[in-house]
């Protein structure tokens, strides 16, 4: 029996333990932050917050208690919002032990220190021990995961026991997970995708076509790309399903709530009013633009829609000004995928 922690019962933490509670040799336990998340599980076995009418399997129990969570656990599964992953490992410190694996299925960067989330996890922890971590990634609505459409993403980690062992335990007919030893590119990828696909979002707002969002998927990958390569990742990386993959489906797909930023932004609506009208729900893109602005900064790289859109979100730039600036661009050569 594997004795699985996950701590973070958002909807995609929720889905996690979802698919780990499917296999009869698992044991989960899911920490939420909200009691309400917790009573529910306990009373309906559904996590009325944030995944309703999605049931979780018997094998996952549900606590507040990171002492509870954490007790026993060969596997911690890190899926809180990024500006929350520093406190809450600092705060479930006592409780872990270096023979634990820890993976993170947070796709974020923070703000001040620009690290990623295994860097972030690696220098908190690293107090006590050097963990063995890797990260999980990929596209992955958290309701069709829960609903147990077929779906693919990629653990990563230096580790290759680390990253077999994750692939073992999390795989099953309805999810199939790949292993890659590059931790950067799975991580930025991952991170990066939210703020292209605000950017998506804006321009359905804004009633534009097809031909449209193709030019910013495509130009988007590409500066996701030469960030990923300048931080030491791989461009091959980003064109599997941590890169183009979840791209493309936060950029397309009805349930990504970065996309649903965006289209409100596109509509007219106020980032502050967008944001007070989730209930809660997190769109790690507003936050990690900041953080990807910054790194492209550190390392030298152009990244022009990101800049566009820290423009947009953080300083009340008008969309279409935003878009008038990006086509008015001094003419360039498009050689390559990491090309200007």
């Amino acid at each position: 029996m594997s004795e699985i922690a996950v701590i973070g019962a958002g909807a995609w933490g929720t889905a996690i333990s979802v698919v780990l509670g499917r296999k009869q040799t698992h044991n989960v336990r899911l920490w939420a932050h909200e009691a309400e998340v917790r009573d529910s599980i306990a009373a309906h076995r559904t996590n009325d917050l944030f995944l309703p009418g999605q049931p979780i399997p018997d094998a996952v129990t549900c606590t507040n208690r990171f002492e509870e969570a954490l007790h026993r656990a060969e596997i911690v599964v890190s899926v809180m919002p990024s500006h929350h992953t520093r406190g809450i490992f600092q705060a479930i410190q006592p409780y872990l032990r270096s023979d634990m694996l820890f993976v993170s299925a947070t796709k974020g960067i923070e703000n001040d220190s620009l690290l990623r989330m295994t860097e972030v996890i690696t220098e908190v922890v690293g107090n006590g021990f050097r963990p063995r971590i890797g990260a999980l990634s990929g596209p992955s609505f958290a309701k069709e995961v829960a609903k147990g459409d077929p779906t693919a993403i990629t653990a990563a980690s230096t580790d290759k026991d680390l990253a077999v062992t994750v692939q073992r335990e999390f795989s099953d007919p309805r999810f199939r997970v790949y292993t890659n030893d590059d931790v950067v590119g799975v991580e930025l990828g991952g991170s990066l995708k939210n703020t292209i696909a605000i950017a998506a979002g804006v321009l359905f707002g804004l009633d534009l076509g097809h031909n449209t969002v193709a030019a910013l998927i495509t130009r988007g990958l590409a500066e996701m790309t030469r960030l990923v390569v300048a931080c030491g990742g791989k461009s091959a990386t980003m064109a599997g399903l941590a890169g183009l993959g979840d791209l493309v489906l936060t950029c397309t797909g009805g349930l990504s709530r970065n996309r649903s930023v965006g289209v409100e932004l596109g509509r007219g609506r106020k980032l502050a009013d967008i944001i007070a009208g989730m209930h809660g729900m997190v769109a790690e893109g507003v936050l990690t633009t900041n953080a990807a602005v910054g790194l492209a900064h550190k390392v030298g790289v152009e990244m022009p829609i990101t800049e566009q859109m820290h423009a947009v979100l953080q300083q009340g730039k008008a969309v279409e000004d935003a878009i008038r600036d990006l086509m008015g661009r001094p003419s360039t050569s498009e050689v390559g995928l990491v090309s200007g």
